[in-house]
């Protein structure tokens, strides 16, 4: 997996900071760290990200929809990391969860299974 252009989707400035950290230190660049749901929409038409990483649950709105509306112009892998995961399991069933609090294998294994998701939902040429 090479570098990915990563937007973080995070309204715990902690957490968000440190999955910052931890995606530099695997070799990806993260593009934009957004707490609400339309900053994250306007931020991902602006940055333009090769994957989201996305809490579900944010103190202004919600991390789902916000992943909804930015599908809307294309589509963009992307990863839940929740402390909630049956919650967002209910919502989208094929989705990509991780449970806070995680581990940065957890992480790298999330990416790789929302990458190959978004590459089995593109249609062939």
């Amino acid at each position: 997996m090479s570098g990915l252009r990563i937007m973080v989707v995070e309204d715990d400035v902690v957490i968000a900071l440190l999955f910052s950290e931890v995606l530099e230190g695997m070799g990806h660049k993260v593009c934009a760290i957004e707490s609400t749901q339309s900053a994250a929409v306007l931020a991902a038409a602006r940055c333009k990200p090769e994957l989201l990483i996305v809490d579900a649950q944010l103190r202004e709105g919600s991390g789902v929809d916000a992943v909804d509306e930015i599908q809307l112009t294309g589509l963009v892998p992307h990863l839940f990391v929740t402390g909630n995961t049956l919650k967002v399991q209910a919502l989208k069933p094929n989705a990509v969860v991780i449970q806070k609090p995680f581990y940065e294998a957890d992480l790298a294994r999330g990416i790789e299974r929302a990458l190959d998701l978004a590459a089995a939902s593109r249609p062939l040429s």
